[in-house]
């Protein structure tokens, strides 16, 4: 029992783990809306934007948070005003914006060589590296987004599936794919320290896909969903410390098995349902 309890002993390792889950949590709730929408892509691509941000940040010596936070909703805004003004398509707009604002990043880097290493978590995660204030700042963007989601549920809603007659109705699409670019920013701000810019889009997207493998039911496949997302980051932290893996390559890897599982579970009920209607005919 003491080996399992070990890692708690570690105040980072109870930081990063508390963190993980709500990160988890929270890209399986925004991974919903992201999926539903056919944007998988977008967080792929806001999370090298927002690198790019981060870059800046360090460059200009402003806060890490407020400067890379500003540059990823200033990037989801441009991609949504692109793809509303013009005839260029979502994912060619998040190509475009995205990369270029991940290639300002990279030069910078390369200017600026004394801090290339400084950024190695935010590629790729550091969970050694979750101070009790990122604990604090996962807290309030997790609490933002759940009473944001809370009050607009039903014009997200609306929007997610069916923007055009959601405009009809009445619904401000405008504002609301405003306030879901400033909460998809803040999601993927908070979760670049566990997670990485490169596995960010992963936990985003896999949450959401087992969740709608497993129920046709939207509210369903939000809880599922945001269910899946935090038991993985809890259990893959855990994971994590003992087969000495970098913490978001083994949530991701964790989703993607639990994907795998639902998928097998699934294609078995197909099966079955099949070979039950042929024996009735």
């Amino acid at each position: 029992m003491d080996v399992l309890l070990q890692p708690f002993q570690f105040e980072f390792f109870r930081n990063g783990t508390l963190t993980a889950g709500l990160v988890g949590g929270l890209c399986g709730l925004i991974g919903v809306y992201i999926v539903l929408r056919g944007m998988s892509y977008i967080g792929h691509g806001l999370s090298h934007a927002i690198f790019g941000g981060a870059v800046v940040s360090f460059v200009m010596a402003w806060n890490f948070y407020l400067g890379a936070g500003l540059w990823g909703f200033i990037a989801a805004v441009l991609i949504n005003q692109t793809v509303r003004r013009t005839k260029i398509s979502a994912d060619a707009a998040i190509g475009v914006i995205t990369t270029a604002s991940f290639a300002v990043g990279v030069a910078l880097i390369s200017r600026y060589r004394r801090f290339t290493r400084s950024f190695d978590a935010a590629l790729f995660g550091n969970v050694l590296g979750v101070q009790p204030e990122d604990v604090w700042v996962v807290v309030g963007v997790t609490l933002m987004v759940v009473v944001v989601i809370f009050f607009l549920y039903k014009q997200m809603l609306f929007t997610t599936f069916d923007a055009e007659v959601a405009r009809v109705y009445g619904v401000k699409t405008a504002w609301i794919d405003a306030f879901f670019a400033l909460i998809l920013a803040a999601a993927l701000i908070a979760s670049m320290q566990i997670l990485g810019v490169t596995l960010i889009a992963a936990a985003l997207v896999i949450p959401a896909i087992t969740a709608r493998l497993l129920t046709d039911s939207f509210n369903r496949m939000i809880l599922v969903s945001t269910a899946i997302g935090a038991l993985s980051g809890l259990v893959g932290m855990y994971l994590s410390y003992f087969l000495d893996v970098a913490s978001g390559a083994t949530i991701v890897l964790l989703q993607a098995a639990l994907f795998v599982i639902a998928l097998a579970i699934t294609s078995l009920q197909k099966r079955a349902a099949r070979r039950l209607m042929h024996t009735h005919i």
